[in-house]
């Protein structure tokens, strides 16, 4: 599932009139890089949740020529966040583990797939979640404290009252749809499945062997393209 409803206001005025999953970055907009990805990762099939300029994304997806296949979930009537985006969207996704992926982070490659490591490395009978992880100290764009800490064995803690934690979240997961299903509220943030299964110790991550970018505002796409152009990418 791609998680493109959200407003993108810290984009602005680039979303003026339009959604942040098409503003553009290194000559493509933003969800087909991830779309493009997914699909070098075996993906045939993608569920997009729309809200804002909901017509015009559905019909810049409408116009690819090449997969994934697009299924669309529409949540114009309101935005859910996240968790709530995955909740609404449950009988579009079955029963087995999927991606989710958000559409504000592109990045580049040094060695093996990002998203190769990353369904390499999930194990369901361990873990329920997996997400992809960039050092903080290497992102383009992110000027956060970090989000988790990691083991040697990849398992997840989240950075709690630390001041800073050496790992944030790239943007993408193999995540278990049946999480959501015991979630009653409608609009809430993945992060609260990511916290109870991090109690559990069924929370794992998988770092990038790259360069990863968030391209969040205006300047951080500038960064980003400037990047990419400088790679070849």
């Amino acid at each position: 599932m791609v998680l493109a409803a959200g407003l993108g206001t810290r984009m602005r005025p680039l979303t003026d009139d339009r959604p942040k999953a098409l503003v553009e970055v290194g000559g493509r907009v933003l969800i087909d890089h991830m779309l493009d990805r997914l699909v070098g990762a075996g993906v045939s099939r993608a569920v997009v949740n729309v809200h804002a300029f909901a017509d015009r994304l559905e019909a810049h997806l409408a116009k690819r020529r090449s997969a994934p296949a697009i299924v669309i979930s529409d949540e114009r009537a309101q935005l859910l966040e996240t968790g709530g985006g995955l909740k609404k969207a449950r009988a579009l996704l079955g029963e087995a583990a999927v991606f989710t992926a958000n559409i504000d982070a592109v990045w580049i490659e040094n060695g093996e797939p990002a998203l190769t490591a990353l369904t390499r490395a999930f194990a369901p009978e361990e873990m329920d979640a997996c997400l992809l992880m960039t050092p903080t100290d290497e992102a383009l764009g992110f000027d956060g404290p970090g989000d988790f800490f990691m083991a040697q064995d990849g398992r997840l803690s989240f950075r709690g009252d630390a001041p800073s934690a050496p790992y944030a979240f790239a943007g993408v997961q193999i995540f278990k749809p049946v999480l959501v299903d015991g979630e009653t509220e409608a609009v809430f943030s993945t992060s609260r499945i990511w916290r109870r299964l991090a109690e559990a110790g069924r929370l794992y991550g998988v770092v990038l062997d790259g360069e990863w970018m968030h391209v969040g505002d205006p300047a951080a796409r500038e960064a980003a393209e400037a990047r990419l152009a400088g790679s070849g990418a």
